[in-house]
């Protein structure tokens, strides 16, 4: 079992990072382009695919491509390490407490070749 890490898209606000250090210090988040990452306009199966190597939850508010590469790596015998995508309606503070909430409560395997839609409860 291992403790989950977030890697956030780049089309994610960055400040969603600051406030999940602000509530939980120790968590793992690092966004596309930051020099350990992938960089800024990385393909998404190539963002999947660094994310698997690297054991990263992938964070994205996209909901159009993602689920089909999702579904494309799958079914060509690959794994993933999961999805959450974003509603774009939620608020920062929902977004916040929802990742907090899986990170506390789960394993990063729990995720393995999943996509979550947060919220997790409407």
């Amino acid at each position: 079992m291992s403790r989950i890490r977030f890697l956030l898209d780049e089309n994610v606000d960055p400040i969603l990072r600051q406030a999940l250090h602000q509530q939980i210090p120790e968590m793992t988040v690092w966004r596309v382009g930051d020099p350990v990452a992938p960089a800024n306009g990385t393909l998404d199966p190539e963002i999947l695919e660094w994310c698997s190597r690297n054991h990263f939850i992938l964070v994205t508010n996209n909901r159009a491509s993602m689920p089909v590469h999702l579904r494309q790596r799958l079914e060509a015998g690959e794994t993933a390490t999961g999805i959450f995508v974003l509603h774009p309606s939620l608020a920062l503070e929902q977004i916040v407490q929802d990742l907090v909430l899986v990170w506390g409560a789960s394993d990063a395997e729990e995720y393995a070749n999943l996509i979550w839609y947060l919220p997790i409860l409407s």
